[in-house]
């Protein structure tokens, strides 16, 4: 049998080069080749094809990826019998130029999402106190979006109980280009969270301005990309990180969770309530916890109580002046504990499932409002 190199000729470099625009950084989601990580192609008599290709850093996590993804891209062409694959380091002023080209020519230290032209919209979920399930609440929504075809992110602004890689099944490490943080994903999620800067599960002894820079820096130096959505998970209360948010993101709204146990309502409403003086809107209330949902016969066992999540809405739609919605009531699923656990969140493993229902559903309602006119102007002028 002839050789698929006696078939046809080689191809040409242009050839090689177009396949390769194929290939995305791992990391970065964009092309190779519109990144400058192409060092040279060369393509032999005998149709073997040599790829060098620039990493960003020493020790790129990614390199086996980039190397496969390569040898698989080139080595569908017609006439190729063999690719190489040959990695180099970019220097110090590469990095630098891929850096400003990343960021558009933006100043360091520039909060994208705090810009009037962003179209991302950015969700805060808040919760009064802890053990609501706040963060299974946030991974779910993230999960659920990015299925529906949404770009999305998650920053685990719980400094001190930071757990969404966990629960998102994120291992990796962020990848720092220059001051530009890449941050890893998790079922086509990007997240980043202070759990992956510190070593093994070390407390974070941090107070208001540390927490402030912190949070800053997760905002202007992480690479997001375009995202259609950023949720951030906050910690309980009403704390230096929520009022930071407010002043860093001005355009972010409120999500509140709480649980039908009128002692978690009455908190979470002063969690919401913060939301005027933030010049923010509070989207809306999930009540997670909802019911056990009989497993004999379905009926809805209220182990919490119930009403908490709908006089959570009704009180702050008092307090702010606009309605506040009850957007959901999440039922009690042990399988959304074992999600959180294994790193499969409940509306992939379970997508059938009573409380991933729900999650979608408040996933679909999130993804089709458009970005809140908080914190942005309206080019209007006096007549």
């Amino acid at each position: 049998m002839a050789s698929p190199s006696a078939v046809s000729s080689p191809p040409s470099k242009e050839q090689v080069t177009q396949a390769l625009a194929g290939v995305n950084d791992p990391e970065i989601h964009r092309p190779i080749t519109e990144l400058g990580m192409v060092k040279n192609v060369d393509v032999g008599r005998d149709g073997t094809v040599r790829v060098d290709v620039w990493l960003t850093v020493s020790g790129c996590p990614m390199r086996d990826t980039i190397t496969r993804e390569v040898t698989a891209a080139v080595g569908k062409l017609a006439g190729v019998a063999a690719v190489r694959v040959e990695l180099d380091v970019m220097s110090d002023e590469q990095r630098r130029g891929l850096q400003s080209q990343l960021r558009g020519g933006r100043p360091e230290r520039e909060i994208p999402f705090a810009k009037e032209s962003s179209l991302t919209r950015v969700y805060a979920v808040a919760s009064g106190k802890g053990g609501v399930g706040k963060s299974s609440v946030t991974v779910n929504l993230a999960a659920a979006l990015a299925a529906s075809g949404q770009k999305v992110g998650v920053l685990d602004a719980d400094m001190y109980g930071h757990s969404v890689p966990r629960m998102l099944g994120v291992t990796g490490k962020p990848t720092q280009v220059e001051k530009m943080i890449m941050p890893p994903s998790g079922h086509g999620v990007k997240v980043i969270s202070v759990g992956m800067f510190t070593k093994g599960n070390e407390p974070v002894p941090w107070r208001g301005p540390i927490l402030h820079r912190a949070l800053e820096q997760f905002l202007a130096d992480v690479y997001w990309g375009d995202l259609d959505v950023l949720l951030l998970d906050l910690p309980p209360g009403t704390g230096d990180v929520a009022i930071s948010v407010g002043h860093l993101l001005p355009g972010a709204e409120l999500l509140v969770v709480t649980t039908p146990q009128l002692a978690s309502a009455e908190v979470a409403e002063r969690a919401g309530a913060l939301a005027p003086q933030l010049h923010q809107q509070v989207v809306g209330v999930i009540e997670n916890m909802s019911y056990l949902p009989c497993p004999h016969c379905q009926e809805r066992i209220d182990i919490f109580g119930a009403g908490g999540g709908q006089a959570v809405a009704d009180a702050l739609t008092k307090v702010i002046g606009t309605r506040v919605p009850l957007l959901g009531e999440v039922p009690i699923d042990i399988r959304l504990r074992e999600g959180g656990d294994s790193g499969v969140p409940l509306v992939l493993s379970s997508p059938e499932s009573a409380a991933a229902q729900q999650l979608s559903l408040i996933a679909e309602s999130l993804a089709n409002r458009s970005r809140g006119l908080a914190g942005r102007r309206l080019g209007l002028t006096p007549v």
